[in-house]
């Protein structure tokens, strides 16, 4: 630890005391390691095995984390809920049926609200798994599983407020989720859908379609389309490029602000050419329902600003600029 080992300032006192909080606790977390074993893999197979969700309950600080198990283990794939003891004993006991599992956390084990609700979960055929830093305790030893969360001691200077405590419950909560993450084969794409409104869900469930222009909105031209219809349905369209279509849809080649650049610094004569004349025939496109993440890493790829959208059949049905994706806010 880098603060004086007799801090002689309030400033040196609270950077001493910061310090030495974040080794109990991370202390804390690494001893857990150690006591990951036969009881943590029953738990997982515990809840696998159940039809119904994971119901947390805790009080005090252990209520707080409870409800972010609660969050983590649902929005990875485990359905779960928090239910307070104490209003629990006031009805929403209802909320909980023997196709439930319950995780109690408390690091006594000896919370009286958690006491009065042991028989009658007991009673309901709810499996009960307790997390607690007591073997001994009342909620030990009515629980069907004991998960060790004990620490030696709180961060507190008075080792009473619980800090280190709390931290070792949600990781081992933490670990509990990966653990039924990697079980349930759980990817990426399912916690987009469980994040719908994140980068993360955006990424992964807006596909090209989504986003881009259809219709008369993508700018075409036929390839004997002459130089002056090219660049006024370029303008017209405020895409950057025009799409050389054949009579049917197919795509020939495309024609672009760069490649218009190219032409001028060369000192090209453009009036008389016609859009078969100046196209870049290996146009860069994408299938209708790819990712619209994909489309942004082609263009990133090529260096280019849009990319042609193909349907099944290959005929051009759209066209996505990366204007369009960052107003979906896929980039």
């Amino acid at each position: 630890m880098t603060a004086p080992a007799h801090p002689t300032s309030p400033a040196q006192r609270a950077i001493a005391l910061a310090q030495e909080t974040l080794e109990i606790e991370a202390s804390a977390v690494l001893d857990l390691k150690a006591r990951i074993g036969a009881n943590f893999a029953k738990a997982v197979d515990m809840v696998l095995a159940i039809r119904g969700r994971v119901v947390i309950m805790g009080m005090g600080k252990s209520g707080h984390v409870g409800r972010k198990m609660a969050a983590t283990l649902a929005s990875t794939g485990t359905p779960a809920l928090f239910v307070h003891p104490a209003e629990a004993s006031h009805g929403d006991l209802g909320m909980i049926t023997a196709h439930d599992l319950v995780l109690a956390i408390s690091n006594s084990g000896e919370s009286q609200e958690m006491a009065v609700l042991l028989p009658v979960l007991k009673r309901l055929g709810a499996p009960l798994i307790a997390m607690t830093g007591n073997a001994q305790s009342t909620m030990a030893r009515h629980a069907d599983l004991w998960l060790d969360s004990a620490v030696a001691k709180e961060a507190c200077p008075l080792n009473l407020a619980p800090t280190a405590s709390t931290i070792a419950q949600m990781a081992l909560g933490d670990a509990l989720a990966v653990a039924l993450l990697d079980a349930r084969g759980f990817r990426a794409e399912d916690f987009a859908r469980s994040h719908p409104g994140g980068a993360l869900g955006r990424k992964l469930l807006t596909h090209v379609s989504d986003v881009m222009r259809s219709g008369d909105a993508v700018p075409r031209v036929a390839p004997g389309a002459s130089f002056s219809d090219l660049m006024r349905e370029m303008s017209a369209k405020g895409l950057g490029a025009a799409a050389v279509v054949d009579g049917e849809g197919q795509i020939l080649g495309i024609f672009t602000d760069g490649d218009l650049r190219r032409l001028v610094e060369q000192g090209k004569d453009l009036r008389s050419s016609r859009a078969a004349d100046v196209m870049h025939r290996t146009p860069k496109t994408i299938g209708l329902h790819a990712l619209a993440v994909d489309a942004a890493d082609l263009m990133e790829a090529h260096r280019i600003t849009s990319v042609l959208v193909l349907d099944a059949q290959g005929h051009l049905c759209g066209a996505v600029s990366s204007n369009d994706l960052m107003r979906a806010k896929v980039i």
